[in-house]
């Protein structure tokens, strides 16, 4: 390696007498003579105290700059920023939720672009910041490793932060005590790491690791575990080997791959948000991917995990039989992955694969092909006079396949959750919440709220909810997303009325509502477009460029 100039790109910052301004500043920061002939290793940290999913990330940051820094590296951390979905919840703050993926985009953009550097291992905790990272990365195509931050610990009695939400819907309906509340309020939560059950983060930690972006079992390690700080000094010499053999993200994340990773999170039971993300990834890289891939790969895929929120397991617990590596090797032999890929090891899937023992005896969180928990996809792709261009499901089977129920609607999250939580949602009801599309919150807010509130009330089976917002990764019931056109760019949504019948039909993959064409065609005429919440600052940008959910709420589309 020695032979070999590996700085493609640092070597225009530090190289010749002209820079040696760059060079003074660079020693400033701790750089002696010989660390100028070193590639240099941006190493983007998501390290803040605003979330436990990222309260620990300076130390593993710590640890990948030194296995760099060992495996020949010049190792640079620098941060990126990242928000709290669990904490914004429910709020006006979670409207920059989304938008902080395209931040967090920009910012690896910039900082490594402008740096110079010639690889990039970033570190993500809570779910907007694991896609944003990758695109970051994908939009320099410099070699790059992403490092999950690790899963959460539970809490007593197997809770986790769905738990608490659920638990507010519990108190509404008085199943749920004062002093119980508080009681799960204070302990479901004990340290640092992303949300326990199969919710975005570990959804997207894992299709990650299936795209090849991740070094094996990156996705299912404790956040605080020596397996974690393995897998940080570990990056460190896998990306001069990346660098050595210039693979670089285009290599990597190609439509296999990313068929791959569906295919994966459908196993697994993932979050609808994997749909929204792995558009928008793919979009970044140039690969073609539509809404409707998810129908097609999906047809032949069956759910196999018996994961929260729907499930029974938390991530610690797959941890513990394996993680995602044998359930790979059991989709790979079976004919449903593409093993030729190649991955950050510098080796195919198959090849990392190869060795991987199968999970224990006697475990029932990963079931055999021949007893899912559903024979295909628990994400469904509905369209129908609804939803046009397209909705997303999370339909595991347990909620039923298909719901007719009369519409409840509601034009903010807000004012939804007061309707659940007071008694004016019945059952039977569909609840309507809209705009809360991309460009209407602006931001496309998570309905974790109201939907735990019609669990904790013990409505799941009884209630359904279609918004042009999304769902958290912890949102489990019969729930549609993600509908477009949304009701702030004229989408039938914004003509719903109460009283009106809506069907949801799971299997033949379709929402609509039971009007005339006529009808709806009359209300749309009559539709007047609201004007934009926001007229400055980053959600009125956010809200002029991004897209639609169908197309991954991307901001880069068209420039």
């Amino acid at each position: 390696m020695a032979d070999k100039d590996l700085r493609k790109h640092s070597k225009l910052v530090v190289d010749g007498v002209e820079q040696a301004p760059s060079r003074a500043m660079l020693r400033a920061v701790g750089f002696e003579d010989k660390d100028f002939k070193k590639p240099q290793i941006g190493i983007c940290s998501t390290w803040s105290m605003v979330t436990p999913c990222n309260m620990h990330i300076n130390k593993l940051a710590e640890d990948v700059n030194k296995g760099t820094d060992e495996a020949g590296g010049k190792g640079i951390i620098y941060n990126v920023l990242t928000i709290s979905d669990g904490i914004s919840m429910g709020t006006e703050g979670m409207k920059y939720s989304l938008v902080s993926r395209e931040v967090i985009a920009d910012s690896v953009e910039t900082v490594s672009g402008c740096m110079g550097h010639d690889a990039i291992i970033s570190i993500g905790g809570c779910d907007k910041n694991m896609p944003g990272l990758l695109m970051g990365m994908a939009r320099l195509n410099r070699p790059s490793i992403f490092i999950y931050g690790g899963t959460i610990q539970p809490g007593p009695n197997h809770t986790n932060v769905v738990s608490v939400f659920e638990a507010v819907g519990g108190h509404a309906a008085g199943k749920v005590s004062d002093i119980e509340l508080k009681q799960i309020e204070d302990t479901a939560i004990p340290g640092p790491g992303s949300c326990g059950g199969m919710y975005t983060a570990n959804t997207m930690a894992s299709a990650i690791e299936a795209m090849g972006m991740s070094l094996p079992n990156s996705s299912a390690q404790d956040a605080i575990s020596p397996e974690k700080e393995n897998d940080c000094i570990s990056a460190g010499e896998a990306i001069m080997q990346l660098l050595e053999k210039d693979i670089k993200p285009s290599d990597i994340m190609t439509r296999a791959a990313f068929e791959n990773a569906i295919k994966v999170t459908i196993a697994l039971g993932g979050s609808t948000n994997a749909v929204l993300h792995l558009l928008a990834m793919a979009h970044t890289i140039g690969v073609e991917l539509e809404l409707d891939d998810f129908t097609r790969l999906g047809k032949d895929i069956p759910m196999l995990a018996d994961l929260k929120p729907s499930g029974k397991y938390l991530m610690s617990e797959l941890i513990k039989i394996g993680g995602i590596q044998p359930l790979m090797k059991m989709m790979l032999d079976a004919g449903m992955l593409d093993g030729s890929c190649m991955t950050v090891t510098g080796k195919t899937l198959a090849e990392n694969l190869e060795n991987v023992a199968p999970y224990p005896e006697g475990q029932d969180i990963i079931r055999p092909f021949d007893n899912p928990i559903k024979k295909d996809s628990h994400l469904r792709v509905l369209r129908g006079n609804l939803a046009p261009g397209g909705s997303v499901a999370k339909i595991t089977g347990k909620e039923g396949l298909s719901f007719t129920g009369t519409a409840r609607v509601f034009e903010s999250e807000e004012d939804s959750l007061k309707g659940v939580l007071d008694g004016t949602v019945k059952e039977g009801d569909v609840l309507v919440i809209r705009y809360e599309g991309p460009k209407g919150a602006p931001g496309m807010r998570e309905m974790l709220s109201p939907t735990s509130a019609i669990m904790g009330k013990g409505m799941g089976n009884d209630v359904a909810l279609i918004t042009d917002g999304r769902f958290s990764g912890g949102s489990h019931g019969f729930v549609v997303g993600h509908v477009t056109p949304e009701a702030a760019e004229g989408g039938p949504i914004a003509i719903v009325q109460d009283g009106d019948k809506i069907s949801i039909d799971a299997e033949a993959n379709t929402v609509n509502l039971e009007l005339s064409d006529a009808e709806i065609e009359k209300r749309l005429a009559q539709w007047q477009k609201p004007a934009p919440r926001y007229k400055r600052g980053v959600l009125a940008k956010y809200a002029a460029h991004v897209t639609s959910a169908s197309e991954g709420a991307v901001t880069d589309k068209g420039l």
